[in-house]
């Protein structure tokens, strides 16, 4: 996994240390200076900031104190609660935390060994489509000899101090990190996909069968590894972190740290009744501040549950900032989940695989309206198809697909102010089966995202066999900037970036000819087709100049809908186009009959309900049933 693991900012850990324990001098980093840009990219500091080493902040510093835990995290001055609820699940994640924090036992102090400690240390994260190994100094920013950003509850404890200073070298400084988003932080530290969920647009609360599927997700996430948040909205400014009655903060993150169903009753009743409720733990990253309400640490509910359940369970009551709650309360107090999925692509696991599609692409601008590639939404009709297109194909009947478009982070420096996101998203188009060029109008859309200033933008969505078209966004025309496009399929879907408009011009045009019109032939259905006592298994086939278009077998019906589409660059406009109608056979195939297309571009009757006709060339005779077909023709290649 870590093969092409890239050092950032051309800093090489190992090199570092060696070269720091030869002059026996503690590192001081040169990129990321103790000083106020570190810890600003605007205004001025409030209290006298020292940074200081660990050395001088406690004796006997450690990474770890008793292991690392969700305990240990409590959020500092800065607004980043969002970061310390991912550090939190991050926490409980022991495979996930040794890939952030990399060979951490020769990280840690040695007491023993007091010379082989250069007070050098190195984080990887992922980040736009590759890890990073991030090197830091362990000097850290203090006010009366205190840490003022994310700290332990052990003072000798410093590996989340440490891993904050890391991300916020990332982001340009640690005032980046105030107001930022727990989903980019969960797919910083995994390289997975986050999916938010807005529970008051989907009406769980109120929903027992949606809130139950959603909780059979939730659940799956969790016990494959994925990382897990949820929060409270605020509305408004006076809002952010304003306190509810039953105990629950607002515009705050929390990490939820597990997910189980939580058997009711006691002893062998409890095993036979079998009485189960969906039950969800969270964090507050301040450590303190619970639920007060139902199955909170001190509620009558939990005598509900045997103590062997209770200790399986972690139950304790202190006030942590850790409680249970059921997730029907969950959906009704939280207004977003937040899931980051590990998308598994490992041939060798027991649990789905997935295929992976992985591009890098950028919105940029030109005055030719041709290579211009920042045309904004579909709300801007005339620039839209200027954008970077990109085809993959389900080939499967139907297929679950996860797509998502990250755009490069932006960092926060004192000279350019705060890395603002664009506005992005992406529409999905259904287009031809042969497609190769790019598309120029607008087909059947299969699917759309929301349009939304964050770091990544996510979908998931169930779509039949055929080919797609992902058209990628910033919701004004004319924004510039990176992005990276990610595709997951059950099977390979050959995804790959549209470059050509129109079939090139090569020095063997002028000898073979170059297409002189473009055609799409769109094929709806049949009907009256010649019927067995089962109706018949049904395709199509749409035949031009050598290249060819075949559809799925409808099965059992003499209607079948197959809804299939070519689209054909004809060098002799003035031969036909034939569609032809086959019924699949175990031992050989029926022919049912075919139409011919003269597809000319000036035939205004786009739409065609034809009779099916046999394939005598002399007379040809009617054969049983009607095809409707679409046909767009235009000597303007770019037309379609």
């Amino acid at each position: 996994m870590f093969s092409c693991m890239k050092p950032y900012g051309d800093q090489n850990y190992s090199a570092l240390k060696r070269a720091c324990l030869r002059r026996k001098v503690l590192f001081e980093d040169p990129s990321f200076p103790a000083t106020d840009d570190s810890l600003y990219y605007k205004g001025t500091p409030g209290p006298a900031v020292r940074w200081k080493r660990p050395k001088d902040i406690c004796e006997d510093p450690r990474l770890f104190v008793d292991g690392i835990s969700s305990h240990d995290l409590h959020q500092g001055q800065v607004g980043n609660c969002w970061f310390v609820a991912a550090c939190s699940s991050l926490a409980s994640r022991e495979s996930l935390w040794q890939k952030v924090i990399p060979d951490w036992k020769e990280q840690e102090w040695d007491p023993e060994k007091p010379d082989a400690y250069a007070g050098i240390f190195h984080f990887h994260f992922w980040r736009f489509g590759e890890w990073v190994d991030v090197v830091i100094d362990d000097r850290l920013p203090t006010v009366n000899n205190q840490l003022i950003y994310c700290h332990s509850n052990s003072r000798n404890e410093f590996w989340c101090a440490l891993v904050e200073k890391a991300y916020a070298k990332l982001a340009g400084c640690y005032q980046a990190l105030d107001g930022g988003n727990t989903a980019d932080a969960l797919v910083d530290f995994t390289g997975g996909v986050s999916e938010p969920i807005d529970l008051t647009e989907g009406d769980f609360a109120n929903d027992e069968g949606k809130r139950n599927q959603l909780f059979e997700r939730v659940l799956k996430v969790h016990s494959r590894g994925g990382l897990i948040s949820a929060s409270i909205k605020a509305v408004t400014a006076a809002d952010m972190e304003a306190r509810l009655a039953c105990g629950l903060v607002k515009g705050h993150a929390y990490a939820i740290t597990d997910v189980r169903k939580v058997r009711l009753g006691h002893g062998l009743l409890a095993f036979f009744k079998s009485e189960k409720l969906d039950m969800i733990r969270l964090r507050n990253p301040w450590g303190e501040r619970e639920w007060n309400g139902p199955w909170s640490d001190t509620s009558e509910e939990w005598q509900k549950v045997s103590k062997s359940e209770r200790e399986k369970m972690g139950v304790t009551v202190q006030d942590d900032g850790e409680f249970w709650m059921t997730f029907e309360d969950l959906c009704r107090y939280f207004t977003d989940i937040i899931k980051c999925r590990l998308i598994n692509t490992s041939y060798l696991s027991v649990h789905k695989t997935w295929e992976e599609a992985r591009l890098h692409g950028a919105w940029t601008r030109h005055e030719d309206p041709w290579q211009n590639r920042s045309g904004g939404c579909i709300n801007h009709k005339d620039t839209f198809f200027q954008n970077p297109q990109y085809i993959f194909d389900v080939k499967k009947p139907e297929d679950e697909v996860l797509i998502c478009i990250q755009q490069r982070p932006k960092q926060s420096t004192r000279r350019d102010g705060k890395g603002e996101n664009l506005a992005i998203g992406f529409d999905i188009y259904k287009v031809e089966e042969n497609r190769q060029y790019r598309m120029h109008s607008l087909q059947h859309r299969a699917a759309s995202s929301i349009y939304i200033n964050s770091r990544s933008v996510f979908l998931r969505t169930d779509q039949p066999e055929g080919r797609y078209v992902i058209i990628p966004t910033t919701f004004e025309p004319g924004h510039t900037g990176q992005f990276l496009l990610r595709v997951f399929t059950d099977v390979p879907s050959n995804c790959r970036e549209l470059c050509l408009d129109e079939p090139p011009r090569s020095c063997w045009s002028s000898l073979c000819g170059y297409p002189q019109q473009v055609t799409q032939v769109h094929v709806l259905g049949a009907a009256g087709l010649k019927d067995s006592s089962t109706g018949a298994n049904s395709y199509v086939i749409i035949k031009c100049e050598g290249d060819k278009v075949r559809s799925a077998v409808q099965k059992g019906t003499s209607t079948p809908e197959y809804n299939v589409k070519g689209i054909f660059y004809r060098k002799k406009p003035g031969q036909p186009i034939t569609v032809q109608v086959w019924n699949h056979r175990v031992l050989k195939d029926e022919f049912l009959g075919q139409v011919r297309l003269k597809a000319d571009s000036d035939d205004l009757q786009a739409l065609h309900t034809l009779h099916l006709q046999d394939r005598s060339s002399r007379q040809p005779s009617d054969l049983p049933g009607t095809i409707a077909v679409h046909v767009l023709s235009s000597a303007s290649l770019t037309a379609v």
